[in-house]
């Protein structure tokens, strides 16, 4: 089956060029001409696709070659963009780099290659003229694989500068398809993992997205970047877009599956799942999501910092990554719906936490209580945990069976103490050995970040044991 989507790529010689500012303006740009436009984000990024929903008006997807293999990004990619006219992917960091040790694997690049996607460079030419014939021909001929469509030269300081460096790019056989002058007001705050997500600052962002679209209306070629994008050809491989209801790409005896009661009519009972959101738990994955619902569930969204009580009905509990530690006093403060956490978990209802869930059912965070379901302190540090990981599970949990095996990612500025219960939620083998993250009764509590798409058992096993417990 071939499939042909009009698509982008937006990347950078290295973090920090513009391609954030690029990519949402372009989505935003490409949405007032009245496309439908698909956003992406490469790599395990949860921030970034907020600030592209807010632009297209669609949900924001992760393209992540490691967390979920390099097979699943082509019928991931095709998922996200059905119905649209034109797909924008936004890169991560630099073009070439990928995961630590791994070559090209989850690079932008790699991701691009397994798109077939036309790249366009974004290149931060404040501080150079001539030199950025030389960086565009190197990030152009490095792979003859990936093709570097054009560039966007970003930060130029006048017209003159301008000049000089579109005579210097005529030599390098890259077109320039666009120039965008130094506009502050594009800016958004950042703090310690990265960009202010939107949910806590909606109407700021919506006129930071705005004035990045009227940036690249005013100084990208349009239909240049346009035609670009409807040259690409179709997605390689013949990919058919991935479901939520497919079986899965790597089966494990997490895919182990029990007939489920049967509610009134033979029709198959559908467990709440309450899934914390709000300003302190923004990062999920939206196919999470809709594997719970696919697996058949009753998915509810609730905000811990608002909410007093958990959803009706609410048979588990799935609390994402997020900020508790910006929202600590605000959590603690609402001591009803931490209540109502603890005993959720006492009664064996599964649990699935990441990272800040992890850290909301801990006994305290920066000194301030918490849910208690975990006897186990966090705290804000000083030190950036980082990286991808390659994991398996210890035990038998809500997640999945002893064994089985995926891949994480972890984020974070914060320690918890111990960092692993009696039986542990992972073993990890890098960047040392180790186990982490806490199995009891029905709580799965990790710092690891999973894209539960690599492994739809996770969802299906977890839906199953909110209909049993």
């Amino acid at each position: 089956m071939s499939v042909s989507v009009p698509r982008l790529v937006i990347a950078a010689p290295s973090s920090g060029s513009g391609k954030t500012t690029v990519a949402t303006g372009l989505m935003a740009a490409f949405a007032a001409r009245g496309l439908t436009v698909s956003p992406h984000k490469v790599g395990p990024d949860y921030i970034d696709p907020g600030y592209h929903a807010l632009a297209t008006g669609r949900v924001g997807r992760n393209l992540d070659a490691y967390l979920c293999g390099p097979e699943l990004v082509g019928p991931l990619f095709l998922h996200g963009a059905q119905g649209c006219d034109i797909a924008v992917v936004e890169g991560v960091m630099g073009l070439y780099d990928g995961a630590a040790g791994e070559g090209e694997l989850a690079s932008t690049a790699h991701v691009a290659k397994l798109l077939g996607a036309p790249v366009v460079l974004v290149v931060d030419a404040s501080s150079q003229s001539r030199s950025v014939a030389a960086l565009v021909h190197g990030f152009a001929s490095w792979d003859p694989e990936v093709r570097v469509g054009g560039v966007i030269l970003n930060k130029v300081a006048s017209d003159r500068h301008e000049e000089l460096l579109r005579e210097a790019l005529e030599q390098a056989g890259v077109p320039v398809l666009g120039v965008l002058r130094r506009a502050p007001q594009v800016d958004t705050p950042s703090r310690h993992l990265g960009l202010v997500p939107v949910a806590e600052r909606h109407a700021a962002a919506v006129e930071a997205v705005a004035a990045m679209a009227a940036q690249v209306l005013d100084g990208c070629d349009l239909g240049a970047l346009e035609a670009l994008a409807r040259a690409a050809g179709a997605v390689p491989g013949g990919s058919a877009p991935w479901t939520p209801a497919s079986p899965a790409h790597h089966p494990t005896r997490s895919d182990e599956r029990r007939e489920a009661p049967a509610g009134p009519a033979g029709e198959k009972q559908a467990p709440v799942v309450a899934v914390a959101g709000g300003p302190a738990f923004t990062f999920s994955y939206a196919e999470h999501t809709e594997l719970l619902t696919a697996a058949g569930a009753e998915v509810v969204a609730f905000d811990p910092l608002r909410d007093e009580e958990l959803p009706e009905g609410t048979a588990g509990l799935v609390i994402g990554g997020g900020f508790p530690e910006v929202y600590a006093s605000e959590l603690s403060a609402n001591e009803p719906l931490r209540g109502a956490v603890a005993a959720l978990a006492e009664r064996g209802a599964p649990v699935a936490a990441e990272c800040a869930g992890l850290l909301y059912l801990c006994r305290e965070l920066d000194g301030l209580p918490m849910c208690g379901v975990l006897d186990a302190g966090a705290r804000m540090t000083e030190r950036l945990t980082l990286g991808y990981r390659d994991a398996v599970a210890v035990g038998d949990s809500v997640l999945a069976a002893a064994g089985t095996r995926m891949r994480g990612h972890e984020f974070h500025r914060t320690v918890v103490e111990p960092g692993s219960g009696t039986a542990p939620a992972w073993g990890v083998r890098a960047p040392r050995p180790r186990v982490e993250g806490f199995v009891q009764r029905g709580v799965h509590a990790s710092y690891l970040h999973t894209h539960w798409a690599s492994e739809p058992g996770v969802a299906r096993r977890f839906v199953e044991r909110c209909r049993t417990s």
